[in-house]
This record gives C-alpha cells, structure tokens and sequence, in this order.
C-alpha cells in the first residue's frame, strides 16, 4: 500500500466528520483505520494523522478536544477526539 499523502489524511477526515452530526467526534483511529485494515500499517499512519489533525486544528477546520475540552496538538498526550471547528464548511 502507497503511504497517503496529508491531503488525503485531510479529506478523509472531513468526509468522517461530514458523515456525523456537528455536535458528534471521530478518533484519529476511525481515520487511520479507513486508510488501512492492517494494524501495523494504520498504526504507523497514526503520527500523520494526528500532525493533519493538528494542522486542521489551526485553520479552524477541527477541533482537537480531550475529555471534552478543547486541546492544542501537539502538547496533549493521550486519546483524542476530532469535531467539527468553526471554518470546518
């Protein structure tokens, strides 16, 4: 499998939040999972897509939370969640 490239990581995390209602999340898992059933492959995938999170999260388009509160990538260690951030349209 060809690694993605961060615009792909992009529109496939928009197409997840797209396919959930505003108020719900997705975990950069779901993202990494989707790109590969491989658990080694989307394992790796994870890095890449927690920096296009993280990217996201500055134009505004994502909203990086941890236990419900918003977070800033890459300070926060531990799960995270991905919603909808105020330019995500």
């Amino acid at each position: 499998m060809q690694s993605p490239d961060d615009a792909q990581v992009a529109a496939l995390i928009r197409r997840l939040l797209a396919q959930r209602r505003p108020e719900q999340s997705i975990c950069p898992s779901e993202v990494a999972r989707a790109l590969s059933d491989d658990a080694a492959v989307w394992r790796n995938l994870m890095p890449q897509v927690r920096a296009v999170a993280a990217a996201a999260a500055c134009a505004g388009v994502v909203r990086v939370t941890q236990q419900g509160r918003t977070v800033q990538l890459p300070d926060v260690r531990g799960p995270i969640r991905l919603m909808r951030g105020p330019h995500f349209d």
